[in-house]
């Protein structure tokens, strides 16, 4: 089994910034990329950003400039840096990790997810 455990969210005012963690724990042979998605009210989940193992990453066009994704492979763990936030960046962000096991196979994991609110 695998647990992706997200931490970071809350309410911060427009400008301000926020840094989202999330540890990947159990059965884990390598973790290929891990990424951010978030889910606003009544809009379908969106990808914000991600990362490989190799460190090559990949961004909304809508946070580019403004968020950082960045991951420590000894920890297992992946970052989101947001800053200038914008009331339109109030979502539930979810982490997700596509995990190996030790078999060969290999599965998208997904955190419980963490509210970020930036009012407008």
């Amino acid at each position: 089994q695998v647990q992706l455990v997200e931490s970071g969210g809350g309410l911060v005012q427009p400008g301000g910034s926020l840094r989202l963690s999330c540890a990947a724990s159990g059965s884990i042979f390598w973790i290929n990329a891990m990424g951010w998605y978030r889910q606003a009210p009544g809009k379908q989940r969106e990808l914000v950003a991600s990362i490989t193992s190799g460190g090559t990453t990949n961004y909304a066009e809508s946070v580019k400039g403004r968020f950082t994704i960045s991951r420590d492979n000894a920890k297992n763990t992946v970052y989101l840096q947001m800053n200038t936030l914008k009331p339109e960046d109030t979502a539930v962000y979810y982490c997700n990790a596509r995990i190996k096991h030790i078999l060969g196979d290999v599965y998208d994991y997904w955190g419980q997810g963490t509210q970020v609110t930036v009012p407008s």
